[in-house]
């Protein structure tokens, strides 16, 4: 079968596999995969405007317009986390409270140049540093060639998955996505986490902190700051562990027009600690293959349990407070995200369960928001055998919701 296939279930199929699967345990593993090699990408131009949900031909009515609304209340989740049961516990703050980190500044500082690289094919290449809560943190700039547009060249935010932190490098990694946004005229910059390669600041768990997230949105701040950029054309990319920071600083801050995530951690924090047997959710995911086998290693069955136990410890379990554990999903807050997203996954991806991926676009749904679903059979955590397809379907949804074509 052709491995290049989109895949798709209809809403009530989908709604049915969730009710079946749930949501498998997202693995803490999960890993920054990347493709390593600097192979020639061509800039794509922007095809018809496809549809929220894709089969095999595209249908024309999409799942809903964007919105722009904020409120600082948690909808309603898609999946139910409390049960008749459930003891509310007293819930005092945490960081990771959406409502708790939308109150918090992330004002970023001046982007510093700090060293410029050698150029990419129509782009310039930069080492630049801001500030992020009294951290200096380095990333990958780039710049196209030329005279800026009279606002100033769109911007892509650009979030990578997990890499051992000692392991990271600025000009390693992620090459060839950064380099396919930045032919196609897009300002790019790749923020190095705090204590990743000469960040400054101490790495640490990036779903029992929020202090990713807020290396990302300070960024946000100081990518205003270059005279080059426009500040109101900024949209965030994320893979793995990025796409979690993409979700969360969607339904955080309101100026990032469009999100495209690929394989993301974006299940619900009650979800990330069940693991329903593996053959519910391999049943589901060949389901949407259309009855095709979907091989795929089973996740770890828990979690490592510190810093869940101390969050159940102050808070309770999802059971016994659902207040607390929505406060701190992203996905419960999916009315007053910023704009449409994008999701890719591979169906037999076997680091985060393609259920994560399925279950968000529902909940998009439900929540009057626009998304769209790509699913990939015959692939892995990276989209590597769908790579160029998953890119250029990336580039032509940042071409309409950031650079504003064919809207």
């Amino acid at each position: 079968m052709d491995s290049r296939r989109r895949w798709i279930a209809p809403g009530g199929l989908v709604g049915r596999l969730v009710a079946l699967a749930a949501l498998a345990m997202l693995a803490v593993t999960a890993a920054g995969c990347f493709r390593a090699s600097g192979e020639s990408i061509a800039a794509n131009t922007p095809a018809a405007t496809p549809s929220a949900i894709f089969t095999a031909a595209p249908s024309a009515t999409p799942t809903a317009a964007p919105t722009a609304s904020r409120t600082p209340t948690a909808a309603p989740s898609a999946t139910p986390t409390a049960t008749a049961t459930a003891t509310p516990r007293p819930t005092r703050e945490h960081p990771l409270m959406i409502p708790v980190m939308r109150r918090q500044s992330y004002p970023g500082s001046e982007m510093v140049i700090e060293q410029t690289l050698e150029p990419g094919e129509n782009y310039d290449r930069y080492i630049a540093s801001y500030l992020s809560e009294g951290n200096k943190i380095y990333g990958l700039l780039t710049r196209p060639f030329g005279p800026k547009p009279p606002t100033g060249w769109p911007v892509i935010l650009f979030n990578h998955g997990y890499i051992p932190p000692e392991e990271y490098r600025t000009t390693e990694r992620y090459v060839d996505y950064v380099n396919y946004f930045a032919r196609a005229g897009y300002m790019v910059f790749r923020s190095d986490y705090r204590g990743h390669g000469e960040s400054e600041g101490e790495a640490g768990g990036v779903y029992s902190s929020p202090n990713y997230t807020a290396d990302v949105l300070n960024a946000l701040a100081a990518v205003k700051t270059l005279p080059s950029a426009d500040p109101n054309r900024i949209g965030m990319w994320g893979h793995s562990m990025g796409g979690y920071i993409t979700l969360r600083s969607m339904v955080i801050a309101d100026e990032i027009k469009a999100g495209v995530i690929w394989g993301g951690v974006v299940g619900e924090y009650p979800d990330l600690f069940a693991r329903l047997p593996y053959e519910a959710t391999l049943a589901a995911a060949t389901a949407i293959a259309g009855g095709t086998p979907v091989p795929a290693t089973p996740p770890p069955t828990r979690w490592p349990s510190r810093w869940r136990s101390s969050l159940m410890t102050i808070y309770g379990t999802p059971e016994e407070n659902p207040a607390f554990w929505d406060s701190i999903s992203s996905n419960a807050y999916l009315a007053d995200i910023s704009g449409p997203v994008q999701l890719h996954h591979a169906l037999a991806d076997d680091v985060v369960p393609v259920t994560t991926s399925i279950l968000l676009h529902e909940q998009m749904a439900a929540a009057g928001q626009y998304s769209e679903l790509y699913l990939y059979e015959n692939d892995n955590h990276d989209i590597e055998n769908n790579f160029f397809a998953a890119m250029r379907r990336s580039l032509e949804f940042f071409d309409r919701y950031v650079k504003g074509i064919g809207q």
